[in-house]
C-alpha cells in the first residue's frame, strides 16, 4: 500500500511540473501555431535566473516572480523582433527557434558554467508532512499547489473573461478574429509572453526539485510536446489532464518497468494520435 501511495503522490507532483511547462507551450502552439523549440530554453533560463536571484535576495518567492517576469519579457521581445517576421512559415520558425535555443544554451553555459545547481528554497521545503502513516515532502506539496492555483486562474481567464474569449477566438480562427477588430498581433505577443512566464515558473520550481544544468532544456522539451499533443493544442484543461496522466505513467513506468520507461511515456501519445489526432481536448 505504501508503495502505491508514494508513487502516486510522486507522479502527481511531477505532473504539476509538467503542467507548468506544457501549459505555456500549449497556449503558444494553439494560438500562434509555432513549434517553439526554444520553450525548453525558457525553462532553463528561468531556473538559472532563479538560482541567481535566490543567491542575491535570499527570498525564494521574490526570485520566482522576478525570474518568471524576466523570462516573459524576453519571450515578448523574441516574438516581436524575430518570430513575427517568419509567421506562417513552419520550417523557418522551427529553424529560428532551434537557433534561439542553442544561443540560450551557450549563453547559460558561458555565464553559469557547466556545473549543476540546486536552488535553495525556504527551509521548510526540506521538511515533510505526515498524514495517516504516510510522509509527503512539502516541496512536492508546494509544486502541486502552485500548479493547481495557476490552472484555476488561467482557466478562469480563458473561459470567463473577455480577453480569454479573444484568445479562444484566435485559436479557432485568427483571420475572422482580426476582422472583428481584435488586434491579433498584440494578442499573440501577450500569449507568447504568458507561455514564457509559465515556463519560467516551471524552471524555478524545477531547479528546486531536481536541479538545473546545461542540456536540461532539450531533455525536458519532449515532455512538454507530449503534454501538448496528448491534451490538444490550445486547451489548458487538456494540458492539465495530459500532464496528470503522463506524470503518473512516467513515475510508475520508471518504478515498475525501468527498461521501457520511455515507452510508457510516449506510448499514450502514439495511441492518442492514432485515434484522436487533435488530442483529448483539441478541436479540428
Amino acid at each position: 500500500m505504501e508503495f502505491w501511495v508514494n508513487q502516486t503522490f510522486n507522479g502527481v507532483s511531477y505532473a504539476a511540473l509538467l503542467f507548468l511547462l506544457g501549459g505555456g507551450l500549449t497556449l503558444i502552439f494553439g494560438v500562434m501555431k509555432i513549434v517553439n523549440i526554444a520553450h525548453g530554453s525558457f525553462y532553463l533560463v528561468g531556473g538559472y535566473l532563479g538560482v541567481a536571484l535566490v543567491a542575491a535576495t535570499g527570498n525564494f518567492y521574490l526570485a520566482l516572480l522576478g525570474a518568471a517576469l524576466a523570462v516573459a519579457a524576453g519571450g515578448v521581445i523574441l516574438e516581436r523582433v524575430f518570430l513575427r517576421a517568419v509567421e506562417g512559415d513552419d520550417l523557418r520558425q522551427m529553424l529560428l527557434t532551434m537557433g534561439i535555443a542553442l544561443f540560450f544554451q551557450d549563453a547559460c553555459l558561458l555565464v553559469w558554467g557547466g556545473d549543476p545547481f540546486n536552488l535553495r528554497g525556504p527551509a521548510y521545503f526540506a521538511q515533510s508532512v505526515k498524514l495517516g502513516g504516510f510522509t509527503f515532502p512539502i516541496l512536492r506539496l508546494f509544486m502541486i499547489a502552485a500548479a493547481g492555483v495557476l490552472f484555476v486562474v488561467l482557466w478562469w481567464f480563458q473561459e470567463k473573461t473577455r480577453a480569454g474569449a479573444m484568445v479562444r477566438a484566435a485559436i479557432d480562427n485568427a483571420e475572422m478574429t482580426e476582422a472583428l477588430g481584435i488586434n491579433v498581433p498584440i494578442l499573440k505577443m501577450a500569449v507568447f509572453g504568458l507561455g514564457a512566464f509559465l515556463a519560467g515558473v516551471a524552471g524555478v520550481v524545477g531547479s528546486a526539485f531536481m536541479g538545473i544544468y546545461p542540456g536540461l532544456d532539450f531533455e525536458i522539451l519532449p515532455y512538454a510536446f507530449v503534454v501538448v499533443i496528448v491534451g490538444g493544442m490550445g486547451s489548458l484543461s487538456g494540458a492539465f489532464v495530459a500532464a496528470l496522466v503522463l506524470g503518473l505513467l512516467d513515475n510508475f513506468g520508471k518504478a515498475l518497468f525501468p527498461e521501457i520507461s520511455y515507452f510508457t511515456l510516449f506510448a499514450p501519445m502514439a495511441i492518442v494520435l492514432a485515434f484522436r489526432p487533435t488530442g483529448l481536448f483539441g478541436r479540428a
